[in-house]
C-alpha cells in the first residue's frame, strides 16, 4: 500500500476514535474496558501517551521516553482530542515517508509505513475498546476493513502474547464479518 494512501487510511481511524472519546463523560472514566487491566480513564491516558510518543516518533525524537510517558489528566477527553491533532500533524509532515521511527515500546526502529500502520490498527481497536466501554456499537469504515484486517493477521501470535503487558492477547476464533476479525485475531473477543 502506497503511504498517501495509508495516511489517509490511518486519519479515519484516528479521526473515528476521536468522534467516540468524545462522548465519554466524568461518570465514565472508572468503567471497565475490553483492556482487562485498564478502566476507561487509564485506557485513555494510554492512548493520549501512544499519540504523543508516535508524533514524537514521527518527529524523528521516538527515542526520548519522556514522549511515550502515561499520565494521568483532569481533562483526558480535551487531552486524548489535542494528541491525537499532534500525532495526525506530525504523520502529515512531509519527511515522515522516508523516515524511520524509533519506537520502544518494540525495542526498534521501523520504517513509516509500519509504524503508521500499527498505530493504525492501535486506533482501530482501541475506538472499538472506549465504544464498548461506554456500551455503544463500533462502525468500522469500510475502506478500513481490508488494510486493518491484514495488519492484524500480521501481528505475530504465540507465547509472547501471554507474558504481562503484552499489547494483544492470543488470538480467537471468530466469524467472518471483517471487524470481529480483526479484534479476534489481537485477542479481544468481539462479544465484550
Amino acid at each position: 500500500m502506497l503511504i498517501n494512501d495509508l495516511l489517509v487510511l490511518h486519519r479515519t481511524a484516528v479521526r473515528t476514535s476521536v468522534e467516540i472519546v468524545a462522548e465519554v463523560s466524568a461518570d465514565d472514566l472508572g468503567k471497565p474496558t475490553p483492556c482487562s487491566e485498564w478502566t476507561l480513564a487509564e485506557l485513555l491516558a494510554h492512548m493520549t501517551a501512544q499519540h504523543h510518543g508516535f508524533a514524537a516518533a514521527a518527529r524523528g525524537t521516538g527515542s526520548d521516553l519522556a514522549a511515550w510517558e502515561v499520565l494521568t489528566s483532569s481533562r483526558p477527553v480535551a487531552d486524548y482530542s489535542e494528541a491525537a491533532e499532534d500525532v495526525l500533524a506530525a504523520f502529515a509532515e512531509p519527511e515522515v515517508p522516508q523516515r524511520e521511527f524509533d519506537l520502544p515500546e518494540f525495542g526498534a526502529r521501523f520504517p513509516a509505513t509500519q509504524a503508521i500502520g500499527f498505530h493504525l490498527i492501535d486506533y482501530v481497536v482501541h475506538g472499538w475498546d472506549v465504544a464498548r466501554s461506554l456500551g455503544r456499537d463500533y462502525r468500522l469504515a469500510p475502506e478500513l476493513a481490508e488494510p486493518a484486517l491484514r495488519i492484524a493477521l500480521a501481528v505475530p501470535d504465540g507465547e509472547g502474547r501471554l507474558k504481562p503487558g503484552a499489547p494483544f492477547g492470543p488470538a480467537l476464533a471468530t466469524d467472518d464479518d471483517p471487524l470481529n476479525r480483526i479484534l479476534a485475531a489481537l485477542g479481544r473477543s468481539p462479544k465484550w
